[in-house]
């Protein structure tokens, strides 16, 4: 993985209490904030739908229970999010990570049709998503 981003100083403490309480390393949370919305907890994706820092869909949000455009709560239900689908998906982070950002549903529909070669199949945004939080 590619070196840390620096989060906002007065969102530092929230992705390392999140980071820790969900055993993430390596800067994951910050990564995303930065591609989901360059750390703009107000952000609003207009096509999508997707609000907060951490770009979550209503029903995703309120499936965790959080206002996403709160940045303590959509940080945490974020870590949560990441470090489920790391579970889901035996530690793979790539795979993780498109269940982010396409969801997990896609995801396993190109598991189960393509195999190890899932990711050919995934939307562009999805694999430029996957490479920018890798590197």
């Amino acid at each position: 993985m590619t070196g840390t981003v620096s989060a906002p100083e007065k969102y530092a403490g929230l992705f390392q209490a999140a980071s820790q309480k969900y055993g993430l390393g390596n800067g994951i949370l910050e990564r995303i904030a930065k591609q989901e919305s360059g750390f703009n907890p107000n952000a609003k994706n207009s096509k999508s739908g997707a609000a907060g820092m951490m770009q979550f869909m209503p029903g995703t949000a309120q499936g965790y229970g959080i206002d996403p455009y709160n940045p303590a709560q959509a940080i945490d239900a974020a870590g949560k999010m990441v470090s489920g689908l790391l579970a889901k998906y035996d530690g793979d982070m790539s795979k993780a990570l498109a269940g982010y950002n396409w969801g997990g549903g896609n995801v396993d529909k190109a598991v189960k049709k393509y195999g190890a070669n899932w990711l050919a199949y995934a939307p562009a945004e999805t694999k430029n998503y996957i490479k920018k939080i890798m590197g």
